[in-house]
């Protein structure tokens, strides 16, 4: 996948304020307030600054933390990862790997068949509908 690298002044010029502030600056929106934290539609789920391919919804469940939850990636390399030690705590990063947006934290909580919880803003989602 070919990196994705614009000036910060670009991302502003093209996101929301609230796009901006949470894929570009590392944001947080508050829980149950985002607008896929509890939708059902199938389709795919892509990156919000770059459109990069990152969550299935076969992949997506209710994890009630009030964000968007997923135990897997659409593919292996669709995201990074990065250790984060804000807020006085240790958790893992997780952001596009194409654009290097900040997606949220992923948690060794979540169901099976991984154990993982990737807990993403929907803010840094935009959600392709599957075609029936």
């Amino acid at each position: 996948m070919d990196k994705l690298d614009k000036p910060l002044e670009a991302w502003r010029e093209e996101l929301s304020d609230e796009q901006f502030h949470i894929c570009r600056l590392g944001g947080t929106e508050r829980a149950f307030t985002g607008e896929y934290y509890a939708t059902k539609t199938p389709g795919l789920y892509r990156c919000a600054c770059c459109s990069a391919p990152l969550f299935d919804s076969d992949a997506k469940y209710d994890s009630g933390s009030g964000w968007p939850s997923y135990f897997q990636p659409a593919a292996p390399d669709a995201i990074a990862s990065r250790d984060d030690f804000s807020h006085g705590m240790h958790r893992i990063e997780v952001r596009c790997a194409r654009c290097d947006a900040h997606l949220g934290h992923v948690f060794p909580d979540g169901p099976q068949p991984t154990g993982l919880r990737y807990c993403i803003n929907s803010a840094s989602l935009q959600l392709e509908p599957r075609q029936a």
